[in-house]
């Protein structure tokens, strides 16, 4: 057990190195969320007045969707350096060593939840400095980072897993680009359950996205609800850990077919 994780964090560490050679990625993926936060954010700030959104300001609504958002667009694209390393076969060299087939893949998903938090973190101070308030504080702030980390790892683990099956970058491309649009829309991401269609809602409660964000939501609100919390992020652990051993598993059998 000790050797898996001490090999876990050395591929982590491996992966964090190509992370802080490449500054301006850092930069990049926070576009987008800037452009949620305050472009669209701006656009729709008056659709609080609708009411159900739980408080008076669009923004303090918006961060924790922009927040779960970011981790699902930044981790679904896990696969494609999953697909790099089989075509320069360097995962086929790791495969022919003792290394735990554990750590080749948990490696990935920890770096990926390290950057995850950090981009989390990141969005949560610029919804601060934009004039969000967050009634739940710290504890509030902790609970939507550890549930966008979790939702992140689901899907990073998967995307790894579909790397090594379908070991295309048009495959890939195609399927994240199919469940993007549909997983974010089928959430609360921009509007208050209460106002969205009955259809659209019953959807949303079984939509790994919208769990995150109820848990968010709820932990930064004034009252939270530990219940809604508790169940949500419990749901998203044991998904979280489903998707882990899947990927595993398919390491596996890519190790195989080699």
């Amino acid at each position: 057990m000790t050797t898996a994780v001490t090999q876990t964090w050395y591929m982590t560490q491996r992966q964090l190195m190509v992370f802080a050679r490449q500054p301006a990625y850092a930069v990049i993926m926070l576009v987008q969320p800037v452009v949620w936060l305050f472009l669209f954010g701006a656009l729709f700030r008056n659709v609080v007045e609708l009411g159900g959104f739980g408080t008076t300001s669009y923004l303090d609504y918006l961060v924790p969707g922009v927040v779960v958002m970011s981790a699902l667009g930044s981790n679904m694209w896990a696969g494609m350096g999953t697909l790099e390393e089989i075509q320069r076969g360097t995962l086929d060299r790791f495969l022919t060593t003792p290394a735990s087939r554990a750590a080749l893949m948990n490696g990935n998903v920890v770096h990926n939840g390290i950057v995850t938090a950090f981009q989390s973190v990141v969005i949560v101070l610029l919804g601060l400095l934009g004039g969000a308030d967050y009634p739940g504080g710290v504890t509030g702030v902790l609970v939507l980072v550890v549930a966008s980390v979790l939702l992140g790892t689901v899907f990073g683990a998967l995307s790894n897993a579909l790397g090594m099956l379908v070991r295309e970058r048009e495959s890939i491309i195609g399927i994240n680009t199919f469940l993007l649009l549909p997983l974010t829309f089928l959430s609360s991401a921009f509007m208050a359950p209460d106002q969205m269609p009955s259809w659209m809602r019953h959807i949303a409660d079984f939509n790994p996205l919208n769990w995150a964000m109820t848990a968010g939501r709820s932990a930064l609100s004034a009252d939270p609800d530990p219940g809604a919390v508790l169940y949500r992020g419990g749901a998203l652990l044991a998904l979280a850990v489903a998707a882990v051993w899947l990927s595993i598993r398919t390491l596996r059998s890519y190790q195989r077919s080699v």
